[in-house]
Parts: structure tokens; C-alpha cells; sequence
């Protein structure tokens, strides 16, 4: 990968997250990015895809499943959003970098991001790059991807009930798919980026899993688990006990 390609994929996302940092600064609010994150990563895909002429069938395949992932993610972060004041964790950032966080935010939250989504986007680079026919491992590459997808879709949908209902704010979320994880949405996303991981790989592009392997780690050690439940725990009483009873990330029965 050279710095031509780079430079293709970030012609398109830089503008898109400098698009999402102006209207930040117009309504004070950068939560804005999460609604752009994924979309940003599919168009990292796609730069990489139209620079290939023609364009391979497995590069076509995995672009498509992420963009079918970043349109319904975006449109998930933007109903729960709606309406909403900005989100905790940006306020706590805000408020870590002020004065002047309204120019700050351009670098340390949309351009950071947007470099980051370069490099969650790897596999979709991986497999735009190969003509291989397809293999086995494609289709469970495929299967993964399906398997994330539905199970992230499905834990959304079940905490967007759950957060409004009228004593969200100090319940617990334990039910559903929230009862053998705290977090299988994250683990729903990690899944499916390792099943497109697979694909490129099956075109002969392994070195691209490194894309998965980073979203994981910033998923559980970055702004996933670590940041949601660094403070959930004093705000609702009943966590400690979640806590202590069902795994962090990966689904299980919990614990007695």
C-alpha cells in the first residue's frame, strides 16, 4: 500500500469528516462524528474501489457489505441521537480542552477519525487489490459478516427500546442479547469486520487483518467498554451487579 493510496482514500473521507466538523461547530455538539464514522470508513473502501479498473468481484462484494453496514449504523446513532444534547463522553472532552475546543475538535476528534477509518477500512483495500476467484473462505468471510451484522442490528434495536422507557436512565439493560453481554453490539461489529478481514484474506491480502484487529482493540480498550462503563457504574445503582455477573464483551451464559 503506498501513499498514492492513501492519499485516494482519504480525498474522499477527509472532506466528509471536515463537513461534520463545521456543522459541529455551527450546533456545538461534535457527537455528529459518530453518525459519519462508519460512512467514512465505506468511502475509504470506495476510493480504492474506483481507482481499479475494472474493479474485482471480491473488492465489489466487501465494499458493498460495508457500506450496507455504515448506512444502517449511521442511520441507528442518528435516530437514537435525535433531539438529544451532546453525548457524555464528548462533553467530558470538551471541557478537557477548553478554551478553543471548537478549532481543537478538528483535529483530536475529525481528522483523528478519519485517519483511523483509513486504517479499519484495510480489508476493503485488501480485497478491491485482488482478482483471485472467489473461495471457501469468502463465503465465511460472508457468513460472519451476516452474523455481526444481525447481531448488532438486533442489540441496537433492543437498547433503543430499553433507553426509552421511562426509567432507562437508572435500570440496567440485562435482557436479550444484553443478558450475555454488556457490550454485543461492539462484539456484533468486531465480528463482522473480522468476517471482511476474511474475505480479503481469502484474496491473498492477510496483512489487512490488522484493520479488524485495531477496531477490536479501540472497541474495548479505547471508546467502546472502557469509555461507556468508566462511569455507568456510579450512575446506576444496579450495574455492579451486571457487572459481575455477565462477560464484557463475548457472549456466554452469565454468571450465577
Amino acid at each position: 500500500m503506498n501513499i498514492g493510496d492513501w492519499a485516494a482514500a482519504l480525498t474522499l473521507v477527509l472532506p466528509w469528516m471536515l463537513g461534520g466538523w463545521l456543522l459541529s461547530v455551527a450546533n456545538r455538539n461534535v457527537a455528529i462524528v459518530d453518525v459519519l464514522w462508519g460512512p467514512a470508513i465505506a468511502l475509504a473502501g470506495l476510493a480504492w474501489l474506483l481507482a481499479v479498473e475494472p474493479p474485482s468481484l471480491r473488492g465489489q462484494m466487501a465494499v458493498g457489505l460495508a457500506g450496507l453496514w455504515a448506512l444502517r449504523l449511521a442511520m441507528h446513532v442518528l435516530v437514537r441521537g435525535r433531539g438529544k444534547p451532546e453525548d457524555r463522553r464528548y462533553r467530558e472532552i470538551r471541557a478537557r480542552n477548553e478554551p478553543g475546543f471548537w478549532w481543537k475538535s478538528a483535529f483530536y476528534v475529525f481528522a483523528l477519525q478519519a485517519l483511523l477509518a483509513c486504517l479499519v477500512a484495510l480489508p476493503l483495500y485488501g480485497a478491491t487489490r485482488s482478482d483471485n476467484d472467489l473461495t471457501l473462505l469468502d463465503g465465511i468471510g460472508v457468513a460472519l459478516f451476516a452474523a455481526g451484522f444481525l447481531f448488532e442490528a438486533v442489540a441496537d434495536w433492543q437498547l433503543l427500546r430499553f433507553q426509552r422507557a421511562g426509567d432507562a436512565e437508572r435500570g440496567v439493560m440485562d435482557r436479550g442479547l444484553w443478558r450475555y453481554s454488556r457490550h454485543p453490539n461492539y462484539f456484533g461489529e468486531s465480528l463482522l469486520w473480522w468476517g471482511l478481514g476474511l474475505i480479503a484474506a481469502a484474496g491473498g491480502a492477510w496483512w489487512t487483518l490488522a484493520g479488524p484487529a485495531l477496531l477490536t482493540f479501540l472497541l474495548l480498550r479505547v471508546s467502546g467498554v472502557a469509555l461507556t462503563e468508566r462511569d455507568i457504574a456510579t450512575r446506576r445503582p444496579d450495574y455492579q451487579a451486571y457487572l459481575r455477573r455477565t462477560s464484557a464483551f463475548l457472549p456466554r451464559p452469565p454468571r450465577n
